[in-house]
Order: structure tokens, then sequence, then C-alpha cells
């Protein structure tokens, strides 16, 4: 896992939160989804695993679930939920 954001800049503090994401196929979604999701207030880093389905987002307090879920559909994609 990355602990970069998209400005390349790094950290190593926040809480991590794993979701399942659909629709994710090539290197368009991991930019896209990276850029839409870091731009978030609160947003650290986040890591994109387009094998797997999933999209780690690193925050500095609580991850607001429908917030995330909005901006992953608005971008095209759907958040199916938080995994276990």
């Amino acid at each position: 896992m990355s602990c970069c954001t998209p400005d390349s800049s790094c950290s190593t503090d926040g809480r991590t939160t794993v979701y399942n994401v659909s629709g994710m196929t090539c290197g368009h979604c991991k930019a896209t989804l990276t850029k839409e999701t870091g731009a978030l207030e609160g947003v650290g880093a986040v890591n994109v695993d387009l094998e797997a389905g999933q999209v780690s987002v690193t925050t500095s307090g609580q991850a607001d679930d429908m917030l995330l879920a909005r901006v992953v559909d608005d971008a095209g994609y759907e958040l199916t939920g938080r995994v276990s």
C-alpha cells in the first residue's frame, strides 16, 4: 500500500478504510479515482487496486462513507461497500 497522495506528498498518519468498487478496468480508472478521492478534505492517501476491485483511503479521522460513495459514483464507478 502506498502512503503517497496524488501530489506525491507522503504521510503515515491516519486511518485506512478499504472499499469495494465496481467498474474499474484500467489505468485511467485508477488515475481518476486517485485524483477524485484524493481531493477530498481529510484524505491523506489513496491506493487503487484494479485486480482486487478495491480502493484504500487513508483519512485523518473517520472516513465519510456517504461522501466517498458519492464521489466514486460521480466519477462513473460504484462503491459497493467496505471490505470486512
